[in-house]
């Protein structure tokens, strides 16, 4: 060959197959350009070996919903979804792959200072559900703060209606322990919204430390370390 050619191209001419067989097949990380897995239809060969794998299938690949696990205070979250922050734990099965990472939806933002469980999806139907349902969905969130926390502070918190006497969104806050000058709270809240959290402290006197979102409707985030991602499982809904 003396002018180099888009992969699925060749791969076509290789396989004779289709050239929209052969971008699914490479798409799905089954071709090898040099013994290096390519996932672009548009990459340029010239003399390269390019292999199929011996177990490639030719199966739609699902919109994917990705789980992160974001640092607080992180500039650029959508960053760190990339191959080399997959969680190495997952158990799940799922490949990754290139197309994964992009068209992505982020649904459900938290607070910039925040850490905790944030949400991208390629799924409409995961999207929507998490849009339409926001008022309905509970999450989760821990939240440190300075010094004890009063009996009164803690009804402060829970209370339904803000200075103006305008509705909150349903709040549910417990105190999970305290010592060495702080203390630790977790609040169940439906409805949030980035900025609620920090309102409420301030309202009951509290200084906030840290805060984490832990849990979105029946997903909570577990075992997943800061600044690394998981695939939603089939099993698992919002």
């Amino acid at each position: 060959m003396n002018e180099a050619v888009r992969l699925s191209k060749r791969l076509a001419a290789q396989l004779s197959c289709s050239r929209s067989e052969a971008e699914r097949y490479i798409e799905g990380g089954w071709v090898r350009v040099d013994g290096r897995v390519v996932e672009e239809p548009q990459f340029r060969v010239l003399n390269e070996k390019v292999e199929l794998a011996p177990n490639a299938r030719l199966t739609e690949l699902p919109p994917v919903t990705l789980l992160l696990h974001k640092p607080a205070d992180h500039p650029s979250p959508p960053a760190l979804l990339n191959a080399e922050q997959h969680w190495s734990a997952e158990t799940g099965g799922t490949r990754v792959l290139q197309r994964h990472f992009s068209q992505l939806t982020p649904v459900l933002p938290l607070e910039p200072a925040a850490s905790g469980l944030l949400v991208y999806t390629q799924d409409a139907r995961v999207a929507r559900k998490l849009i339409d349902d926001e008022r309905l969905i509970e999450v989760e969130m821990t939240v440190d703060v300075q010094g004890e926390v009063a009996p009164a502070q803690l009804a402060l918190l829970m209370r339904e209606t803000d200075t103006r006497g305008q509705p909150l969104p349903p709040l549910k806050a417990s105190l999970t322990g305290s010592g060495n000058g702080r203390s630790k709270l977790r609040l169940a809240i439906k409805g949030t919204h980035p900025g609620l959290v920090a309102y409420v402290c301030e309202r009951a006197g509290l200084q906030i430390l840290a805060m984490k979102r832990i849990r979105i409707g029946r997903v909570p985030m577990g075992q997943l370390p800061a600044g690394q991602w998981r695939y939603l499982q089939a099993h698992e809904r919002f």
